[in-house]
Formats: structure tokens, sequence, C-alpha cells
């Protein structure tokens, strides 16, 4: 069993003040994938991770101190892609893989339109881009777990004010159908396999006392392809981790 977590950390640097080393030993998770790591691996003290058991793999956005992708792993994978040949995507770090036996982990940064027109159409080219790149990796790579921030809610359940949100990038229609026909091209939303209750986000803002009155958004996702349905054992949001204005999600699979 592998116990899988998906963690945009909004700056590993920030993380680890916050004793993020901590808490990943408490729940030893065997893969970690990162999102918005936010710094070149020459920037980090990596014993720090290779002292906990971990192998690293890092994929920084050429821009220092922006986006970037990584990932931990007790195991040592079989093969590690560092990103997925399309350009602008990797220049800004958004896409790692690392290939145990018929299952793939990606770690995958999708980006965000909340700084207006030019970034949301960025991001519209590059969900297109990311679903063809997808479609074609799953010829050879059928079992995919695709981990990461997809910045887009799916659900009016997977936020809190989903009316006054109506026009917010993240929870546009246009990005929520691209997100139905993602799932419905062959993947499972493993929280809400197990569950479908309401209230449960990974996302707060900054503003306002948001996450201790809980006023969420659902963006982080573990994302699974279909033939591996059988083998998806458990998966929850982590809310009380408190290193970002992300918290992690977890998922054990059966490799």
């Amino acid at each position: 069993m592998q116990k899988i977590i998906s963690y945009n950390v909004n700056g590993i640097r920030s993380a680890l003040s916050k004793g993020w080393l901590d808490w990943l030993q408490m729940v030893n998770p065997d893969i970690v994938c990162l999102q918005e790591i936010k710094a070149h691996p020459e920037q980090l003290d990596l014993t720090l991770f290779e002292e906990r058991g971990y192998k690293h793999f890092w994929f920084p956005a050429q821009k220092k101190g922006y986006s970037g992708t990584a990932i931990l792993s007790k195991h040592e994978p079989d093969h590690v892609e560092y990103g997925c040949g399309i350009k602008e995507s990797d220049f800004e770090g958004r896409i790692i893989r690392a290939d145990y036996g018929d299952v793939s982990v990606m770690s995958v940064y999708m980006p965000s339109g909340t700084t207006g027109d030019i970034r949301q159409t960025f991001k519209y080219k590059w969900l297109d881009d990311f679903q063809n790149y997808i479609n074609e990796l799953r010829v050879t790579r059928p079992n995919l777990i695709i981990a990461g921030d997809y910045n887009i809610c799916h659900k009016p359940i997977d936020i809190h004010n989903p009316v006054s949100n109506a026009n917010s990038s993240g929870f546009l229609p246009e990005e929520r159908a691209w997100l139905e026909g993602f799932v419905n091209s062959g993947f499972i939303d493993s929280f809400r396999h197990f569950n479908k209750e309401p209230h449960n986000y990974t996302w707060w803002s900054f503003r306002a006392g948001s996450r201790d009155k809980n006023l969420g958004w659902r963006i982080d996702y573990l994302m699974v392809s279909d033939p591996l349905e059988s083998r998806l054992k458990r998966a929850v949001i982590l809310q009380e981790a408190r290193h970002s204005d992300h918290c992690p999600v977890l998922i054990e699979v059966d490799f």
C-alpha cells in the first residue's frame, strides 16, 4: 500500500520554517507531490529530505521564486520525466512525473487566471494542451495518478459561496466544463469517490479569517485513472496541516 500526498506548499522554504518536516515525518507518506515550491534545489539543504528517507526530484520554474513542482519518494522510481514537452508549461516548471512499475505519479501545478485576462487565456490554452498530453500519455502509461493544484473548483459543493464566485477565475463555467470533461475522459476524483459531504476545502484566502471560518475552495485533487479504481483504498483532506494557504490531500492506493 502506498500513501501519496499532494501539497501546494506556497513556497517550500516558507513551509520548512513552519515545521513542515516534523509534520511530514509524522504522516510518513511514501510519495509527496509538491506544487508551487518557489525555489531551486541549490537554495535548499537537500540533506533534510535525505535524512528522512526521501529521494527528491525538483522541477523549478526558470523564474526564481515562482511556481515549480517536485516529487519526494521513499522508493527509487524507474523513471522521472521532467516536464511535458510544452515549452510554456515547462518554462514554469508545472509538471513532473515519476514511474513505478505500471503506475505513474504526476505532480501538476495548473495555472491560475486570477491576475487578469492574459493569464486566463494562457490557462485555457494550457488546459487544452494538458488534456491532449494526457490522452497521448495514457496510450503507454494508462495507470496515472495526477496529483496537484488544479486551480479549479469542480462543482458548487466544492466552493463556500458558488453564487458570489460565479464570475471568479477558478469557478468559471468554461473551467468547470474542462474539469468535467477531464474526469469524463477516464479519471476518478479520489476524494469524491469516498466522500460526498460539503464544506471540504483545500485552499483558503489569507484575508478575513477565511480559514478559521472554513470559507474555502477545493482546488487540490488526486485524480486517479479509471483502471486504478479497484486499487484505491482511502482518500482524505488533511485540513489540520497549516504550512500554506492550501492543505494537503492524501490517498492510499495499492501499487
